[in-house]
């Protein structure tokens, strides 16, 4: 290999990387997003019960949740789960102050089946968005 051949692999690796270094600093924004409780799309349900409410979007297919408590700020147990009829559920369990979630699973056409839980109630939605 010639320098200018050696030159030019090192050049572009250096613009890969640079690439690269781009995208990694515009993801964390997006997951940022998505920890404010926003899945994007349009929310096409909401599921309250005594200590919380489950959001649920859509989106070209995809279909999101997120678990809210009433009270937030104090970290307790709580849980979302997403399943798309015929799939196994996504689900975000732990000890938060703010929300659990989001999860997200493609549906398509499929209906999905959503629950939520805050402390010791939770909401069960059965088969929705058919």
């Amino acid at each position: 290999m010639d320098s200018g051949a050696i030159r030019r692999r090192v050049v572009l690796g250096a613009a890969v990387l640079a690439a690269s270094l781009g995208f990694a600093l515009a993801v964390p924004g997006t997951a940022q997003a998505a920890g404010d409780r926003s899945c994007g799309g349009r929310e096409v349900r909401t599921l309250p019960f005594s200590t919380g409410t489950v959001h649920v979007y859509k989106r070209s297919g995809y279909v999101c949740a997120v678990t809210v408590p009433r009270d937030p700020g104090v970290k307790r147990v709580m849980s979302v789960s997403l399943q798309a009829r015929g799939n196994r559920p996504v689900v975000d369990k732990g000890r938060y102050k703010y929300h659990a979630g989001p999860v997200t699973v493609h549906a398509g056409q499929r209906c999905v089946w959503v629950r939520g839980s805050v402390g010791r109630d939770s909401v069960s939605s059965g088969w929705i968005l058919c």
